[in-house]
């Protein structure tokens, strides 16, 4: 069982970084990790906004919807990330957290793209 949540989940991180890629932007990292966090995606859209992107993929809509499963401690971990990386990269630019919320359809994901999902 938790072999296929891991598949699922590595198939929702490919499926939004496509997206994003169709979208124009460049992924910098896929599973960027410091200290005890973890951001799915870091992405740059040329040299204005850096985008950090929690990818949440659910076999179905059951459990309520993905965006919700993002807790305060997960932001707060999330912070401390980006800020990190913003100080690794001399980053001088916009930054955005997103939430990419992805269903698994019986052909692909159904992603819905939440932009700005927190601060």
């Amino acid at each position: 069982m938790a072999h296929a949540h891991h598949e699922l989940g590595q198939a929702g991180e490919t499926a939004a970084a496509d997206h994003f890629l169709a979208l124009g932007y460049e992924v910098l990292a896929r599973g960027y990790r410091h200290g005890r966090a973890e951001v799915d995606l870091v992405l740059r859209r040329g040299t204005e906004l850096l985008v950090f992107a929690e990818v949440k993929t659910r076999s179905s809509g059951q459990f309520g919807s993905p965006e919700t499963f993002v807790s305060a401690r997960k932001k707060e971990l999330f912070r401390l990330a980006a800020s990190h990386l913003q100080e690794e990269l001399d980053w001088r630019g916009d930054i955005r957290f997103d939430i990419v919320a992805l269903t698994l359809l019986s052909r692909g994901f159904r992603i819905e793209h939440f932009e700005d999902a927190f601060y």
